[in-house]
């Protein structure tokens, strides 16, 4: 009588354990894009820093890649990995983000927009789910440069597939291209130049001087209207912070302002 007792007040422990493991288990997520994402050119770090301490954060986000090439390198293969071994959290959220890279004109990157780049973007949320995750698709991040008073959307097919991709597939939609569209157009291009990773250069953008001599070998600038400095990756970082929570309010808890932001 007393080992069964025993036994009971064992199994009993044990599962009041593992109840109080699941309620304090915390998130993770996953960021998996291009440059505008990507470490020292996007917002991805910027982003994960808003997190709480508990929160695992990582930016998988690499310069230059599409959503054929990020799949070709092998470096999805590694967010399959994490997403395999993601027992311990409570869940997994993986924010992917393309669209930059698939354009056209890019060998070894650029994929179709009707055959591949949304098939792509669904394949990624499919495979996220099927391995227990929260797939989040993200619209392409806006550039910024302006035609006149108007900002140039050149993404808004990329974004538009995007879209089509998350309702096919049922995953959670971040609009960054329409939102980020909204907030630079109204910014203008002087104020919207400040996002970049350096200041413009004096008369960038202006038609050149047929009088003038470059010099040879000129250094071009780090300056462009794609990538973001530090003031860039903040402005963003706040916002996609702010879509994810309008998506899933579950996940305002994991951020230090609360999602208030």
């Amino acid at each position: 009588m007393r080992t069964m007792l025993l036994k009971s007040f064992v199994l009993a422990a044990l599962l009041a354990a593992g109840q109080a493991g699941a309620a304090d288990a915390t998130i993770r997520v996953i960021l998996v894009g291009d440059s505008t994402m990507a470490t020292k050119s996007g917002y991805g770090d910027a982003f994960c820093a808003r997190f709480t301490a508990d929160v695992t954060c990582v930016n998988l986000a690499r310069g230059g890649r599409s959503t054929g090439s990020f799949r070709a390198e092998g470096r999805w293969d590694d967010v399959q990995r994490m997403l395999k071994d993601g027992a311990s959290f409570k869940a997994t959220y993986v924010l992917v983000q393309f669209g930059h890279n698939d354009q056209p004109g890019k060998p070894g990157r650029s994929t179709d927009l009707v055959t591949q780049f949304p098939v792509n973007m669904a394949r990624y949320a499919r495979e996220t789910r099927d391995l227990g995750g929260v797939p989040v698709l993200v619209t392409p991040l806006a550039r910024r440069t302006f035609k006149g008073a108007y900002l140039a959307n050149d993404l808004a097919p990329w974004a538009e597939a995007t879209r089509r991709a998350a309702a096919q597939e049922h995953a959670v939609l971040l609009d960054l291209n329409r939102d980020s569209v909204a907030a630079v157009q109204a910014m203008g291009q002087d104020d919207a130049d400040t996002l970049a990773v350096v200041p413009r250069p004096p008369g960038y953008g202006m038609p050149a001087d047929p009088n003038k001599v470059e010099p040879a070998g000129a250094a071009k600038t780090a300056f462009d209207r794609t990538h973001l400095g530090a003031k860039g990756a903040d402005f963003f970082a706040r916002m996609v912070e702010r879509e994810l929570v309008a998506a899933r309010p579950e996940t305002a808890a994991y951020f230090k302002d609360g999602g208030k932001r």
